[in-house]
Order: C-alpha cells, then sequence, then structure tokens
C-alpha cells in the first residue's frame, strides 16, 4: 500500500536545522512491525503515525525511534501538529487552534497558532505530572557521560531521572568545556538499563543572554547517538528546576538551546507552573518548517 507521507523540522524556524520528523498522517492499516521498519527506513529521532481517535480526542498518534516504540515525545507531538495544520487537516486556523492526541503516556493537548504567512508554531503540554525517579551518584553520572566527576554540578540538583511521560537522566554540567566535551559511554549505559535507571541521558548548562539553558542528550540505546532537540527532556528538566525552586508558587520560563554541537541549531521554549510546592503543568513548544512531502510503498 501506498502512505503520504511530510516530514518537517522541529523547534526552528529555518529548514536545515532542528530536530527531522517524518509524519504519517494518514497511517491506517499499517503494523507495529510496519510502523518500526519505515522508522528505521526514515533514521530520524522520531516518526510518527496518525490514526483515528479511539477516544473522542483529536487523533491517536504513535510514536517511534529507529530502535522502537516511545510512550511520548516532544519533537514529535510538536511537529505532527504542525503537519496536519500545514496540510488542512484540521480546517482553517485563523488564529489558535487545541488539538488532543491520544498516546500511550496519556492525553496530549497541543496549542497550535497561526504566525502569519501560513506556519504555524505549537506548543505541547505534558501528559503525566513530575515523576521523579533514581538519583544517580555524580561519579556514574560523569563515566555515562565520558567526563569527570569535577564536571558534574551539584549547586541545584543531583544527577536523577525524572519525566513527564518518558523518563530521562538529567545532569547539570558545570561550564561550557564540559558541555561541549560531553558524549556518552554505552556501557555504562548498558548498566543502567540493569539498575532501573533510564540510559537516555540529558547534560545542561545554565546560561546568561538569549538563551538560559543549553543542552545536550544522548540516547544511543534508542538508535539515536545525539539527539538535536528533545522536547520530552527538556519539558521533564523545566519541571525538575521547578521542583527545586524554593518560590512556593508561581511560572517559570527558560528558553533553550540544543543541536548546535551537531550542527542542526535548535531553539526550545519550556514554561511551568506551581503551585503550593507541588508543578502542576509543564509545556515546551517553539518554530517547524516543512522540508518534503512523498509517498512511501509498504508491503
Amino acid at each position: 500500500m501506498k502512505y503520504r507521507f511530510y516530514t518537517c523540522d522541529v523547534f526552528t524556524p529555518d529548514r536545515f536545522g532542528g530536530n527531522q520528523l517524518a509524519v504519517l498522517p494518514e497511517a491506517g492499516g499499517l503494523s507495529a512491525t510496519q510502523m518500526q521498519q519505515v522508522a528505521r527506513e526514515f533514521n530520524f529521532s522520531e516518526t510518527t503515525f496518525v490514526l483515528p481517535a479511539e477516544q473522542d480526542h483529536t487523533r491517536k498518534v504513535r510514536i517511534f525511534t529507529p530502535a522502537r516504540e516511545v510512550p511520548f515525545a516532544g519533537h514529535p507531538n510538536i511537529g505532527t501538529a504542525f503537519v496536519l495544520a500545514s496540510t488542512h487537516a484540521l480546517g482553517v486556523i485563523d488564529d489558535q487552534l487545541t488539538v488532543t492526541f491520544e498516546e500511550e503516556a496519556g492525553i496530549v493537548p497541543v496549542s497550535i497558532s497561526a504566525s502569519g504567512a501560513g506556519s504555524y508554531r505549537c506548543e505541547l503540554q505534558a501528559p503525566q505530572d513530575l515523576t521523579l525517579g533514581p538519583v544517580v551518584m555524580p561519579e556514574l553520572a560523569a563515566a555515562a557521560l565520558s567526563l569527570a566527576v569535577e564536571d558534574i554540578n551539584l549547586s541545584v540538583h543531583p544527577p536523577r531521572v525524572a519525566g513527564v511521560g518518558l523518563p530521562f537522566l538529567l545532569v547539570e554540567l558545570t561550564g561550557l568545556d564540559p558541555l561541549t566535551r560531553a558524549g556518552f559511554n554505552t556501557k555504562v549505559l548498558e548498566s543502567f538499563v540493569e539498575k532501573g535507571i533510564s540510559p537516555d541521558i540529558l547534560c545542561y548548562i545554565r546560561t546568561r543572554g538569549r538563551f538560559d539553558i543549553k543542552a545536550r542528550m544522548f540516547a544511543p540505546l534508542d538508535g539515536v547517538p545525539e539527539d538535536p532537540a528533545t522536547g520530552s527532556a527538556n519539558c521533564a528538566l523545566a519541571a525538575l528546576l521547578s521542583h527545586y525552586n524554593p518560590v512556593d508558587s508561581g511560572q517559570f520560563s527558560w528558553r533553550i538551546s540544543q543541536g548546535a554541537e551537531i550542527g542542526r541549531p535548535s531553539i526550545l521554549d519550556a514554561r511551568t507552573s506551581k503551585k503550593d510546592g507541588k508543578v502542576t503543568a509543564a509545556f515546551i513548544g517553539g518554530d517547524c518548517v516543512m522540508v518534503s512531502e512523498g509517498t512511501l510503498t509498504v508491503d
């Protein structure tokens, strides 16, 4: 059978920046095995498959990396909403529209805003509350990133697993030099799986100027050596930073840079709400640009 596909770059206003995404907007009839094969064929960080809603929402969306299906991810939701809006699958959007996607992690609302000249900016709300996982010793986090323990910054939080729909190990570094030098140690990450620690690791630094945070994310066990822009990880990071913020209630926001080290600069806008010491909502958003469209034959 033949399936229409679109590719777009997510978390960037510029073509060939950001994070690549392939979207099959009418994926009915494909099995999970076929979806995995298509995702491996595109070999992007993720590919999405859009299906009719089963629970009276806008669409059902399944997300695959080259290695596996994931319950939730950031840039696939942003890009899928953008593609559906750009191809008029959602009707005319004069100003703003909120869609809801049914996913394994839960219902994902995505706000779509018309930004002129037929373009759209999208922002999602994480489908789950902040979940805090294991704390990881600095020595082990450093080894996973091929760094020294002195490169780990413990001033705000220890290296620890956190998620808002998908878990990541979040590690703050001491400066730009270790962020630039960071890599991944596959053997250490494989040992994380045995210990119940997420092997997907986001490292970051806090900065001043145009960006509040600069980040890198490694997920080699998912077939993604380094991700240009990771909405789910940065959304989890925003929630974690809000959790550790001594301010009891308020609204917080960050502009995040990712992907520059691999030649795909990305801009992610994260924000959270906190009330009475609890993070009540986490959001991530950004721009997208269409790159290509075509027909894929699946046997």
